[in-house]
């Protein structure tokens, strides 16, 4: 089972605008350390040595310690301390680490909250030469710059796709859409063959619904935040565009705003309630592990998500890297295993472990990854992957979004006036970026 569910990453979001808010009223923000270029410091071939401690989220952190043994054994003379940190505590205790300059020498950063926690300012930038910043998606490396320089090693890497029912939709004679017209075509037709409202969409209406959105409004073209990243342009026409088409598939009975919600997706795809939808590349062994090895397999397919009107594709972007804060002990050991795991073989092997999908562009061509076909839209999506806006609000303003965005669902105000009131809340918390 994939176990970096969205289940986690939601508990992520519960934390984050109140560490937002902490960083901002403490003074922290990206230009702490905005003058920093890569690391001066030459991290040679040399075995690593000494104690070195690492702070992991849960789920990874027990299937990691196993999987060091070998980078143990090749370094001899290093003692890894690994610490298993509750995944929504993570952020918040890496916080008051720097703070306290405490911290560990090594620690995983979230893509959802990871540019909340560079923000404060705490991170060191990756040494030159370290690693090569081509051998990454595009989407996974960019998410680490900060003014253009790099603060974390990409670890694992998804983009959220669209599974569907291949039984269900080859029944209805029905054909996966590739762009937003054929949506709600592909919607009637699934309709006119019995199944109700057939698309399940994100209804949490929190930050990850937003998110969903960000991928929508790319798709049109658009943006919710200017290029500098100093301004919201939550309300601009094209945003306003791409949130109308959202609202018409629940005016059109396409989907419910009522459901599924996130533990609702297993059980409503197992029965047909839901035909198809937006999800991680773990939703296949969650189907499996509810249904039986192998259900997937015969009864799911997956697609890019659709293209907008001027044929952009584009899919949200998860993941995870690897980051050294500025005060660590054992930096040189610490940039080391970094750069172990960036490997892709050993990124390989670690999905194989543990089913986190590699960041490197070569790793994917391994007949494991390459061959599995649920896998191969989760490959073509990635290059076109998003991220959220990389500033230290989001998680705030996209919690705010999502509020707005469940008005639109239940037909309580049109997409308009949803993102421009969502614009006047956004103005007053501010991008964090001066």
């Amino acid at each position: 089972m994939f176990t970096t569910s969205r289940a986690r990453r939601r508990a992520l979001a519960v934390a984050a605008p109140a560490l937002a808010a902490a960083l901002l009223l403490s003074g922290c923000g990206r230009g702490d350390g905005a003058t920093d270029a890569a690391a001066d410091i030459e991290i040679d071939d040399s075995p690593a040595t000494g104690t070195l401690s690492l702070w992991i989220g849960s789920g990874e952190a027990d299937a990691l310690e196993g999987f060091l043994d070998d980078f143990a054994a090749e370094n001899p003379d290093v003692e890894l301390e690994l610490t298993n940190v509750p995944s929504d505590s993570l952020d918040t205790k890496l916080t008051t680490a720097i703070a306290s300059g405490e911290v560990p020498d090594l620690t995983m950063l979230y893509s959802q909250t990871q540019s909340t926690m560079l923000a404060t300012g705490g991170f060191a930038p990756v040494p030159e030469g370290l690693v090569d910043s081509d051998a990454f998606f595009d989407s996974a490396y960019d998410g680490t710059l900060v003014d253009g320089v790099s603060h974390a090693v990409p670890w694992y890497a998804y983009a959220n796709v669209w599974y569907y029912r291949k039984d269900l939709v080859e029944a209805a004679g029905a054909t996966p859409p590739t762009t937003w017209e054929e949506t709600s075509a592909f919607a009637e037709q699934l309709k006119a063959a019995g199944h109700p409202m057939p698309l399940g969409l994100d209804v949490g209406y929190d930050a990850y619904s937003a998110q969903a959105l960000d991928a929508l409004v790319h798709q049109n073209d658009g943006s919710l935040i200017s290029d500098d990243l100093t301004s919201w342009t939550i309300d601009a026409p094209e945003n306003v565009e791409a949130l109308e088409f959202w609202g018409s598939l629940f005016a059109d009975g396409d989907a419910s705003p009522d459901g599924p919600l996130f533990l609702d997706t297993v059980p409503w795809f197992t029965s047909g309630q839901t035909v198809a939808g937006g999800n991680g590349p773990w939703f296949p062994g969650f189907l499996d592990g509810a249904n039986g090895e192998g259900w997937s397999a015969e009864h799911l397919g997956a697609i890019v998500p659709p293209a907008g009107p001027g044929g952009t594709v584009a899919a949200n972007f998860g993941g995870g890297s690897l980051a050294v804060p500025k005060d660590a002990e054992n930096a040189d050991a610490a940039w080391k295993l970094a750069r172990y795991l960036a490997q892709p073989d050993v990124q390989v092997a670690w999905y194989e472990t543990f089913g986190n999908l590699p960041t490197t562009e070569a790793a994917w061509e391994e007949p494991v990854i390459a061959d599995d076909p649920l896998l191969g839209a989760v490959r073509d999506a990635l290059p076109h992957a998003v991220a959220v806006p990389a500033v230290p609000t989001w998680s705030e303003v996209g919690a705010i979004i999502g509020e707005q965005m469940e008005r639109v669902a239940r037909g309580e105000a049109s997409a308009e006036a949803a993102l421009a009131e969502a614009q006047v809340q956004a103005e007053a918390i501010g991008t964090g970026i001066e």
